[in-house]
């Protein structure tokens, strides 16, 4: 793969990731530090990919640790007691569905993001993840169920009710 095959093919992905990272990190600056860091990590290894097919999996997979990386960062340098109120940008439609993802644990809600708001096949979520694709089958029927019970809960006093 050539250096402009390589740079076009992960620009037509930066939207891609920066919605991933909505599901991960709650601050606007933290999604773009993250977002521009996977593109300098990926752009320094680009050598090292060994099948061009596998380029999306391994870009979504650097992009996720480095979400971890900033989430390990944010946890140190600030208490808990002093988070700023998250800001809501909607990108992913209604900010009660984004505060119910963010309850979700990790492990249930990249798997959700990455399936139903990407549209990868369970396998290639399964290899971003490194986990089995009974795992990752598993962790999406517990996310839905989680979302069903947190979207499910009255909003001050009046009962909504989720088709599905």
């Amino acid at each position: 793969m050539t250096d402009d095959e390589f740079a076009q093919q992960v620009t037509a992905m930066t939207q891609t990731l920066f919605r991933i990272c909505y599901a991960q990190l709650s601050q606007p600056c933290d999604r773009e530090d993250a977002v521009q860091e996977t593109l300098r990590k990926c752009w320094q290894k680009r050598g090292q990919l060994r099948d061009a097919r596998y380029l999306q999996t391994w870009v979504i997979r650097v992009l996720i640790n480095e979400c971890h990386n900033i989430q390990r960062r944010s946890a140190r340098l600030r208490p808990t007691s002093e988070v700023p109120e998250r800001v809501s940008l909607q990108p992913m439609g209604s900010s009660r569905l984004h505060e119910a993802l963010l309850s979700l644990d990790e492990k249930l809600r990249i798997p959700l993001v990455l399936h139903y708001m990407e549209g990868y096949p369970i396998c290639d979520v399964a290899a971003a993840l490194r986990i089995p694709q009974g795992t990752v089958k598993t962790r999406l029927r517990r996310g839905r169920e989680e979302l069903r019970k947190t979207l499910m809960q009255p909003i001050g006093g009046v009962s909504r009710e989720v088709v599905g």
